[in-house]
């Protein structure tokens, strides 16, 4: 073709549906490429409790002081987390005494820590979240049902909910000690994107979402990855929504500190359902 000239070319029939077919082959749903070094939900709060630990270690006493989340100051904040192992522990002896919602079981372990040298806090937190970790090895199961803050849960599905809770604190002490936001490692970001993709229904009925929405979810960069997901329907139909977006940006807006708008992310179909999919998703944060 000279310059200014345009050719129209009418694609072989079929040719659309055939690459669809052929990409999908390559990288089905769930698929990593590249693949991500498989660790356990174990693992995967082992890391979350160290690099938290390593952040509380390299604050200083002001820090400590520094208004964090509703009316907790970072001390508090620990507290809070201490006695979220209280009940994870509790639920794993079989006790069914943590059926309070997740702030109202734990408040009273974050007053306890007013006031208190935060070298005590600091240790009573990594002895409280050693003990989670020893009674998970001995508990073994990890696909055990386990119900804490009245939420049944399999123990490996549980693990990863810390995980994820004890990365989104450590983002919210971050910010507040001026400080830069953290990723996970890929293993265990991909762990999280996972749980949450597949609790998408449950956050659906939270939020009243109705369905039947047939979603290709497409979460880009490493630990991301694509899911195809029923919500309101039995079983995931050829998608009718798709969305794309930053796996860290998905994790962010789950944890509920990243509203919708403020999340960059590119749709195809209906626009409605694909807004109620993203508000599902900040719903199922605890906190």
């Amino acid at each position: 073709m000279t310059a200014g000239e345009r050719e129209s070319v009418t694609p072989p029939a079929g040719l659309r549906e055939r690459v669809i077919a052929a990409s999908l082959q390559v990288r089905p749903p769930g698929r990593v490429i590249p693949e991500v070094p498989a660790i356990t939900p174990m693992e995967a709060f082992s890391r979350a409790a160290d690099a938290f630990y390593g952040l509380l270690c390299a604050l200083d006493e002001r820090d400590w002081r520094r208004h964090v989340l509703r009316d907790l100051d970072v001390q508090g904040l620990v507290g809070h987390l201490i006695g979220v192992e209280d009940d994870v522990q509790r639920a794993l002896s079989g006790d069914q005494a943590a059926q309070l919602d997740h702030v109202t079981s734990t408040q009273p372990a974050a007053d306890r820590e007013a006031g208190r040298p935060v070298a005590g806090t600091l240790a009573d937190w990594r002895a409280a979240a050693d003990r989670t970790l020893a009674e998970v090895r001995g508990a073994g199961d990890l696909a055990a049902q386990v119900a804490v803050w009245g939420i049944p849960l399999p123990l490996g599905s549980l693990l990863v909910v810390r995980a994820f809770e004890l990365w989104t604190h450590e983002n919210d002490v971050r910010a507040v000690a001026g400080l830069p936001a953290s990723v996970p490692d890929v293993s265990t970001l991909h762990l999280m994107t996972e749980l949450v993709a597949t609790a998408l229904p449950f956050g659906a009925m939270l939020t009243g979402l109705q369905g039947p929405i047939d979603l290709r979810l497409v979460l880009t960069g490493p630990g991301g990855g694509t899911w195809d997901v029923a919500i309101g329907g039995e079983e995931p139909e050829p998608a009718t929504v798709a969305i794309v977006t930053d796996v860290v940006g998905f994790c962010r807006l789950a944890a509920n500190r990243l509203s919708p708008a403020d999340l960059e992310v590119h749709v195809t179909g209906d626009r409605g359902q694909a807004a109620g999919v993203l508000a599902a998703a900040s719903a199922l944060a605890l906190d």
